[in-house]
């Protein structure tokens, strides 16, 4: 009995030590790989995660700043956050606050530079949206109107659709087209919740330009018999 298991036994190594010799470097290499991988998905979370940690940090010291009304030293964080962490959803939402303290404060170039920063570089749709929104705001301000239509016309979150209609709405009125101003704001008002309180602001936009809409125009019916 004990000669057959120690033939069984040998069979085995024998087997063994011919996949191995057949196969090992490809397990080998396998390993390799899979260990390297491994490494690298550790050290890219652990990045990832000192990158969030760091710009975290840097973002509460300008929120104390945009609190403060101190523009000089939140334009200053701002800049160390755009060459530091630029990818970072902090940079993004810093960037949004610099800009509006900016115009607060009247820099009205310097707000723009920052909001399209935020427009080109941001990380998600959404906040490249929310960006451009108010970029095109300011470019109208500055009567940069064909500016601000292309500006919007990058604004393509799909959440954001009636927004951006009424912006543009607000650029082509203020550009003299009222024709087209109107068109953008019955898309706007068409595409918004009845539940959204900012759709009172777009009819009554459309009201005064002699384009209420069909609702209103029915209720004003109504209380008028």
């Amino acid at each position: 009995m004990a000669t057959n298991l120690d033939l069984q036994e040998q069979e085995q190594l024998d087997a063994v030590k011919a996949f191995w010799k057949r196969f090992g470097s490809l397990v080998t290499w396998v390993l390799v790989l899979l260990l390297a991988a491994y490494a690298g998905w550790s050290g890219w979370t652990w990045w990832q995660r000192d990158q969030a940690a760091k710009s975290g940090a840097m973002y509460d010291e300008l929120d104390r700043a945009v609190q403060a009304g101190d523009v000089a030293k939140t334009s200053r964080i701002m800049a160390d956050l755009k060459e530091r962490y630029p990818r970072t959803a902090f940079a993004q939402q810093a960037a949004l606050a610099t800009a509006k303290l900016q115009f607060d404060q009247g820099q009205l170039d310097t707000a723009r530079d920052t909001l399209a920063w935020v427009a080109d570089k941001g990380i998600e749709e959404e906040i490249r949206t929310v960006a451009r929104l108010r970029l095109a705001a300011l470019q109208a301000e500055a009567k940069q109107f064909d500016a601000a239509l292309k500006t919007l016309d990058a604004a393509t979150a799909p959440t954001f659709e009636a927004l951006v209609a009424d912006r543009r709405g607000d650029v082509l009125a203020a550009q003299g087209k009222p024709e087209l101003a109107r068109a953008a704001y019955q898309t706007a008002w068409a595409a918004m919740s009845d539940k959204v309180d900012y759709k009172r602001l777009v009819e009554a936009k459309l009201t005064s330009m002699g384009a209420a809409p069909a609702p209103a125009a029915s209720a004003a019916s109504g209380a008028g018999k």
